[in-house]
């Protein structure tokens, strides 16, 4: 069975089970005596069992198979569940994401067993409690060297082969495999011990052949000839980890043993076929066949409701029939059908594209839901009791944006509970509840989405944050004693920079809050932070809805067009160049008693001025950065747009002051300007 074709399926359906299975552990955790929860575990293991078998991964399947063996007995109530057995069941999950991150990466399911893992669900099911003082010590496995060697014959080509891979370094070995006496599916099992086996050595000879092995022609055990670069005792834990298989006994093979073997006239002309085995680790690593193991391709996938494509594939259609008739119209200046099948084109080709939008659109809780495992480990790392609650999981966001999007959400829930929520006395001594509260929401607010991640910790210190600044020389003393709550908390967001007394593993080391504003403002998104000092601290992120098509400002400097993306334009004013004033050698202006900074972008992007007339007014676009506002100078406006975001590819795309490109309508590209690097 060519298994590669159902490798992307296998994967996508993994994750949903992960997924699935870490959110089930966290409310079993809460409510241990939920049977349908407990059910539902079960059956999930059991499926990543069944899913894994097939594919061949025994690993997996091997690790699924002892985690059932301990959910079923605690399902009959023979194993009462607490804490400890829970946190074994997390630790089974994360080896599962590891073998699926493998399998993603290379594959295969690597090289790891989790034997300590598997050994601690079996002395919990065996013993039907945790005591993992009753754990048996990992020793070396036991090698039985008096093979029975009476019904295994080693053939002339056989010995050949062997031979010359002793002579290049190789080693030879003679496999027992010995099953379960109770092993139902004799063939399937036997199928993955030969898969892990040609994963990691060339099988030679197989007793009883491998077509009554397939037929299951054979008793509970059967013997194998190989050569490989691998050591004896990986072999012994690879093929041990296989459920079903009670017992391998690997024996070393010489040129000697093997030429003492009894003879059999076999046809020369087998002899090349067969010595094509031979090639060593480092002849495996070149490019040879088509159909030689490589990394295999998987996508990234999105499912979407169906009626959402059908939707789609209307409006094409839609889309053929009228551009058929525009190609049937004669075009003339008075052709009034010729306007409107123009106009119906491009009301069909906005819906086209809200329909395609849509398709891109998915939930933040792809993100959101790996969150719950998270401040649960925290929470005991730190000593704390803390409680995550999730709103708006539902809400719609682009694919790209949810990529991006879950780095920054990590560094600031670390930050939520290690700096702002305080361990049980602190907060019983300051008369609040035991357990601290961190609250993550999202919701749109208008063409954008709004993350908020708000606790009710002990808020931001800023005395001691203006301190640090001050030590680290961000700031000298008289000016910081003149800057805002807001001023003050904007140094959190500068590299290097933490108020931790200590490193821990959980912060401390300032790299967190600038890697937050870094990613959300490459985003085209910003980060503010609301905080009072004793009750808790807000971060809200705001993000554009989607990073493909967005609606834009087409402006003129000098002779090249700019776009300025609508959603961070707050006016358009014009200004006299008297109206000007300089503020510590900077230029501003007063709009209704406020003074905004004025950036000339000619000179900021180096355009070419034209020459023009001094009492000209200046035309000025009001852009918003967060609750602050600057003011772009303009040559002329051509106009609202929606406009294509193009990448500038990977060797331009450090440059700063610019977000992407577009093509316009007549084929000409406009630079994208990046607003949160522009303003001041």
């Amino acid at each position: 069975m060519d298994i590669g074709q159902y490798l992307e399926l296998f994967i996508e359906e993994s994750k949903e089970h992960l997924q699935n299975l870490n959110q089930n552990l966290l409310e079993l955790e809460k409510n241990p005596e939920d049977m349908i929860i407990l059910n539902e575990i079960f059956r999930v293991a059991h499926t990543l069992k069944g899913m894994a078998g097939t594919m061949g991964f025994s690993k997996m399947s091997t690790l699924t198979h002892d985690m059932e063996n301990v959910l079923q007995e605690i399902r009959n109530g023979v194993i009462k569940l607490n804490s400890k057995i829970v946190d074994v069941l997390f630790q089974c999950l994360d080896a599962l994401e590891n073998y699926v991150n493998n399998i993603i990466n290379t594959g295969n399911e690597g090289e790891q067993t989790y034997e300590d893992i598997i050994k601690i669900l079996n002395v919990i099911f065996e013993s039907k409690t945790l005591d993992v003082s009753n754990i048996p010590p990992i020793g070396e496995e036991t090698e039985v060297s008096g093979v029975d060697n009476e019904h295994f014959v080693i053939d002339e080509y056989a010995q050949n082969v062997i031979n010359k891979a002793i002579d290049k370094g190789m080693n030879a070995y003679k496999i027992t495999v010995k099953l379960n006496q109770g092993c139902v599916l004799k063939a399937a099992r036997a199928f993955i011990v030969f898969r892990t086996l040609e994963q990691k050595t060339d099988v030679i000879k197989s007793e009883p052949k491998v077509e009554d092995i397939e037929d299951e022609k054979f008793g509970s055990q059967f013997t194998v000839a190989v050569v490989s670069n691998e050591k004896k005792e990986n072999l012994i834990a690879e093929l041990k980890a296989i459920s079903e298989v009670d017992e391998v006994i690997v024996h070393t093979l010489t040129s000697k043993e093997v030429s003492s073997q009894p003879q059999q006239n076999i046809p020369e002309k087998i002899l090349p076929e067969k010595e094509e085995n031979l090639q060593t680790e480092e002849e495996k690593d070149t490019p040879k066949a088509e159909n030689q193991t490589t990394k295999p391709r998987t996508g990234k996938t999105v499912r979407v409701d169906i009626g959402r494509l059908d939707n789609l594939m209307n409006l094409v259609s839609e889309l053929i029939i009228i551009k058929t008739r525009l190609e049937d119209i004669e075009v003339t200046d008075s052709n009034q059908d010729y306007g409107e099948a123009v106009e119906y084109l491009e009301r069909i080709t906005t819906n086209l594209h809200d329909a395609v939008m849509k398709v891109r659109m998915v939930p933040v809780e792809m993100v959101f839901n790996r969150f719950p495992r998270m401040i649960r480990d925290l929470a005991k790392e730190l000593g704390k009791k803390i409680t995550l609650n999730m709103y708006g999981s539902e809400t719609e966001v682009d694919r790209t944006v949810i990529d991006e999007i879950g780095d920054p959400l990590i560094h600031i829930l670390r930050n939520s509970a290690d700096h702002g929520i305080e361990t049980p006395e602190k907060r019983l001594s300051k008369n609040k509840p035991e357990s601290g509260t961190i609250n993550l929401k999202a919701y749109h607010d208008g063409n954008t989405v709004v993350i908020e991640i708000q606790d009710d910790g002990a808020g931001i210190d800023t005395e001691k944050v203006k301190q640090k600044a001050i030590e680290k020389g961000l700031v000298n003393k008289d000016i910081a004693n003149s800057l805002s709550q807001k001023e003050i908390i904007d140094f959190l967001f500068k590299p290097s920079f933490s108020t931790a007394d200590k490193v821990t593993d959980v912060s401390g080391r300032g790299v967190g809050l600038d890697v937050v504003k870094t990613k959300i403002e490459a985003l085209g998104g910003v980060v503010e932070v609301e905080t009072e000092q004793g009750k808790g601290s807000k971060f809200i992120i705001r993000l554009p809805l989607t990073l493909a098509i967005i609606q834009a400002l087409m402006v003129i400097l000098g002779k090249e067009k700019y776009a300025i993306p609508l959603s961070s334009i707050k006016e358009i004013i014009n200004i006299k160049p008297e109206d000007i004033k300089l503020v510590q050698k900077k230029e501003v202006i007063l709009l209704r008693n406020s003074v905004i900074p004025l950036i000339r972008l000619d000179k900021v992007l180096d355009v070419p001025k034209i020459e023009e007339s001094e009492n000209k007014q200046l035309t000025v676009v009001i852009v918003r950065k967060g609750d602050k506002f600057s003011g772009f100078v303009v040559d002329n406006l051509i106009g609202q747009q929606e406009i294509v975001i193009k990448s500038l590819g990977k060797h331009l795309s450090g440059i700063k002051n610019i977000a992407g490109a577009t093509i316009l309508g007549d084929g000409q590209v406009a630079l994208i300007l990046d607003v949160n690097s522009l303003a001041v």
